[in-house]
């Protein structure tokens, strides 16, 4: 049985900033830059450690065990997302480390993504309502100031406030829709709304419903979903690119793993569309207009960063197969859950190193544009390898990591019988391909006239890393497949 408090890893997330914190206050000079990553790094390979120690040793917390007077739940799902949110803090804050354009200011960055990280880990514990409110404005309020990171630069700002200004109104939709959801079943804890619906909810059915409704748009914010996706490519663009990795990568997982959470546990299936509530409809509505539009206005860009900001919301559009193929009486739920869990894992490392790639090109000065990575396979080859790698395994091109979660997570869709939204997902799959081979040809076949200097050690280092992951998770795939599987599969006994 587990020998440490259930909350260790994300208590390791929440110490490790304050640490950086005070250690940046106190420091007298301007030195110190090597301490503040190496307090990090550290800090987020602990939780990291400790998560993986609690989902793989016989400690007892799989199969869940509640803090808090049950307004916290410790499981499978919640180590599995923590251990997914420690390793892209791990591979953003050694990135940072040699990132010029927040030379000076590395602490205070380092506390922002530690904070919002310890955030997003109370998002996937969260087993109350009020719970998850409370953790998801832990996790938005540093985002907002880190897209706005760079004070001088007027795409940063600008992209803050609108980050902002759409979040607030998004917490307000999701806030009004748990008051709605509490009024009609007179609870916040999921397993109570989960035994009103159960039991009926009469007259107020139509409240309740209008509240699942607004919950949904709060997640559809956090995970870049269609209609709350508009924020992701002014965010991702603005601000500083390892701070779009984390955002990209870790942020939509955390939604995602609100989602799961709040309506596998709290709104089951049977009952609610017995009420007249089927929220599996809306979720396969919201999958392809996701995918279709992300995948789509991807391949209308012109500046590599952007494009990835719309991939970004192609794969949120994949991922929401995890609940649109979910059914009451379906024996597969838990394996097309937890594929969607195994993808979010893969993309944390593919999708990261490629933001991570873009900041090695803007630390050299490189154009942000399709053309301005003209030649750079020929000058910086290992990085130039690594990007092509990131690419076509979000891609989904055999034998990457992101082919065979991709695989799992289509099948997943065609075991629950939605052969048709397999087929879209495939279409979409295919189309992204033509636009990351845009960058593939201009790495690799355009010739170009950069003047280059430097190799940061740091970022090669994350880059390697991230490169690493998504490599090594093709013979490695089985067991995070059968973790996020069996991790999936307890929420629905």
């Amino acid at each position: 049985m587990v020998t440490a408090p259930p909350m260790t890893p994300t208590y390791l997330l929440g110490l490790t900033a304050l640490a950086v914190l005070l250690y940046d206050s106190l420091r007298t000079d301007d030195g110190g830059a090597g301490v503040l990553t190496g307090i990090s790094v550290v800090g987020a390979l602990a939780s990291l450690g400790t998560a993986g120690w609690f989902l793989t040793a016989d400690t007892g917390l799989v199969a869940g065990m509640s803090e808090f007077s049950g307004a916290v739940v410790v499981d499978g799902m919640s180590l599995f997302f923590t251990a997914l949110f420690a390793a892209v803090t791990v591979l953003v804050t050694l990135g940072a480390h040699d990132y010029d354009p927040i030379d000076g200011k590395r602490g205070e960055l380092y506390g922002l993504v530690l904070l919002a990280a310890t955030g997003m880990s109370v998002m996937a514990s969260a087993n109350s309502l009020a719970t998850a409110f409370v953790a998801l404005e832990l996790a938005s309020l540093p985002s907002y100031a880190l897209v706005a990171f760079l004070k001088q630069d007027r795409g940063s700002t600008e992209a803050g406030l609108k980050y902002f200004l759409i979040g607030a109104l998004s917490s307000a939709i999701f806030v009004f829709g748990i008051s709605l959801v509490y009024a009609a079943t007179g609870s916040l804890l999921l397993p109570d709304i989960a035994a009103a619906f159960e039991s009926g909810l009469g007259e107020r059915t139509g409240i309740a419903g209008v509240g699942v409704l607004m919950i949904a748009g709060g997640v559809a914010y956090k995970t870049a979903s269609v209609p709350f996706h508009f924020w992701a490519p002014e965010a991702y663009e603005g601000a500083p690119a390892p701070v779009s990795a984390f955002l990209s990568s870790a942020s939509k997982a955390a939604g995602f793993a609100l989602a799961f959470r709040v309506f596998v546990v709290g709104f089951p299936l049977g009952a609610a569309t017995s009420a007249g509530i089927d929220w599996a409809l809306l979720f396969q509505i919201l999958a392809v207009a996701t995918m279709v539009l992300g995948n789509f206005a991807a391949a209308t860009q012109d500046k590599v960063k952007r494009m990835l900001a719309y991939s970004s919301i192609g794969h949120a559009g994949y991922v929401l197969i995890g609940l649109a193929a979910l059914s009451a009486e379906a024996s597969t739920n838990g394996d097309v859950m937890g594929a969607a869990m195994a993808h979010l894992f893969v993309y944390g490392f593919m999708n990261t190193g490629a933001f991570l790639f873009v900041a090695l090109a803007e630390n050299w000065g490189v154009g942000r544009r399709f053309e301005d990575y003209n030649g750079l396979g020929a000058e910086k080859p290992f990085a130039a390898v690594a990007m092509t790698a990131f690419l076509f395994s979000l891609a989904g091109v055999p034998p990457l990591g992101g082919f065979f979660s991709k695989l799992f997570l289509f099948a997943g869709a065609v075991d629950a019988g939605l052969w048709w939204l397999a087929v879209i997902a495939v279409i979409n799959s295919s189309l992204s391909l033509y636009y990351y081979s845009r960058v593939v040809r201009a790495l690799w076949f355009e010739e170009g006239d950069h003047d280059l200097s430097g190799a940061p050690t740091a970022l090669y280092a994350a880059l390697a890393i991230a490169l690493v992951g998504t490599v090594v998770l093709l013979p490695g795939f089985g067991p995070v497949i059968e973790t996020a599987q069996e991790a999936a599969t307890a929420l629905f006994a």
